[in-house]
C-alpha cells in the first residue's frame, strides 16, 4: 500500500501511518528500531532495497531523508515536504517513509524526522554516501543510538579513516569495518589452531579500499606486530599472511567468493568467504547497538603509527648496500697519492 502526501507535515504523516496500518489489517506496530536513512536521489533506490532486505531479520520503520537541490533562489527559500507513505507488501516487513525536502527545510531535516521515530525503540542513521565527518554533532545523528558510515563511498577513503578516529564517538561504526568480519573471524580461528608466535604479518588489498588498512590496524593492534599494507588488483581484500615461529599462516582469496587457508604442517582448506551485500552488512549491524569497541580500538591505533611499523620491515635487504660502498674507501685513502691510477679505477 502506498500513499502520496504533497507538501505535508509531519502529523500528516503520522496520521496516514495510522489509516494505512488499519487499511491492512495490522492496527498494532511490532517494529524494533528506526533506520533513518540520509541520502540523495541517485543512491536512495539501492539504500531502501538495502534496508527492506535487512528488515527481514529486523522489522523496523525506514525513514529515507532525501535533501533536494532547488534550482532558482525563489524555490530555495520556500520549504517544502513531500512524502510517500509504503506499508504491507510494498514495504517487506517494515514501515517505510520516504521524505523529500526542499527549501529552507534541508537544513532543519531533524525537526521533520523527530515526530516520526518510534517512541521507546532505539535509532540508527544510515549515511550510504556523503556522510558528515563528525557523525554525533549531526543534527539527525545525534538522534540516534547508533551512526553507520561507509568510508567505501568516499572520495578519499584513507583520510576519511584519519578524520573518525580523530572524532570517534562511542556508537559510531563504518560497513567497511564491517566487511572484514568473516576475515577477522577466521584469523583468530587459525591462530587457534597453531601454538605459536606471530613476528610480523602482511594484508594484501586493492588501493584506496579502507578495509584493508582497518584489518591491518586490527592485527597490529592485536598482535603487537608489524604489518605491512600491500596493494594488488583485488577484488577488495585478497590474503593476510601472517609469519609464526611455527611457519607461515597465509589466507587467500583472489576472485572475491572462495579462500583458501594454509596452515604449515595441515593440508590446505577451501573456505566460503564471499564478498556480502550491503544488506547483509546494514543486518549484522542492527543485531547490536552498543558501542563497538573493537573498532574504536582499530580505528584509534593509526595509519601513521602502522607505516611506521610497518617500514620496520623493509629496509632490511636494502642494509647491505650503503656497507658495500663505504668499505673500500679506507683502503683508498692510504693509496691516493702512491698510485692515482687506482683512484680513477675505483670509481
Amino acid at each position: 500500500m502506498k500513499t502520496d502526501l504533497t507538501d505535508t507535515t509531519s502529523s500528516k504523516i503520522n496520521k496516514a501511518l495510522v489509516l494505512g496500518r488499519r487499511a491492512i489489517g495490522t492496527p498494532a506496530v511490532g517494529m524494533v528500531l528506526t533506520l533513518v536513512i540520509v541520502t540523495d536521489e541517485e543512491n536512495a533506490y539501492d539504500a531502501l532495497k538495502a534496508a527492506n532486505d535487512a528488515s527481514r531479520e529486523h522489522p523496523s520503520r525506514t525513514l529515507v531523508v532525501i535533501k533536494r537541490v532547488s534550482r532558482s533562489p525563489r524555490d530555495r527559500a520556500k520549504a517544502r515536504l513531500d512524502a510517500e507513505v509504503r506499508l504491507g507488501a510494498d514495504a517487506s516487513t517494515g514501515e517505510t517513509v520516504v521524505l523529500r525536502l526542499y527549501g529552507e527545510v534541508v537544513d532543519h531535516a531533524q525537526s521533520v524526522v523527530l515526530p516520526l521515530l518510534l517512541p521507546d525503540a532505539p535509532v540508527v542513521v544510515w549515511w550510504p554516501v556523503n556522510a558528515p565527518t563528525d557523525p554525533a554533532n549531526d543534527p539527525l545523528g545525534s538522534l540516534a543510538q547508533r551512526r553507520v558510515t561507509d568510508t567505501y563511498a568516499a572520495e578519499q577513503p584513507i583520510q576519511e579513516l584519519t578524520a573518525r578516529a580523530d572524532r570517534y564517538t562511542p556508537g559510531d561504526t563504518d560497513l567497511s569495518w564491517t566487511r572484514i568480519t568473516p576475515w577477522r573471524s577466521m584469523l583468530a580461528a587459525a591462530l587457534d589452531q597453531v601454538v605459536c608466535e606471530v613476528t610480523s604479518a602482511e594484508v594484501e588489498g586493492e588501493e584506496f579500499n579502507p578495509s584493508v588498512e582497518l584489518l591491518a590496524m586490527w592485527l597490529a593492534e592485536r598482535l603487537k606486530v608489524p604489518v605491512r599494507r600491500s596493494k594488488s588488483t583485488g577484488p577488495g581484500l585478497t590474503s593476510v599472511r601472517m609469519e609464526t615461529s611455527s611457519g607461515p599462516i597465509v589466507l587467500d582469496r583472489p576472485d572475491g567468493s572462495l579462500a583458501t587457508l594454509s596452515i604449515q604442517g595441515q593440508p590446505n582448506r577451501a573456505v566460503a568467504l564471499k564478498r556480502r551485500e550491503t544488506a547483509e552488512l546494514i543486518a549484522e549491524e542492527l543485531r547490536r547497538l552498543d558501542p563497538d569497541d573493537t573498532y574504536a580500538t582499530a580505528l584509534k591505533f593509526g595509519l601513521e603509527r602502522l607505516d611506521e611499523e610497518a617500514a620496520t620491515l623493509a629496509p632490511e635487504p636494502e642494509a647491505p648496500g650503503p656497507v658495500a660502498v663505504e668499505a673500500p674507501e679506507p683502503a683508498a685513502k692510504p693509496a691516493a697519492k702512491k698510485a692515482p691510477a687506482k683512484k680513477a679505477a675505483a670509481k
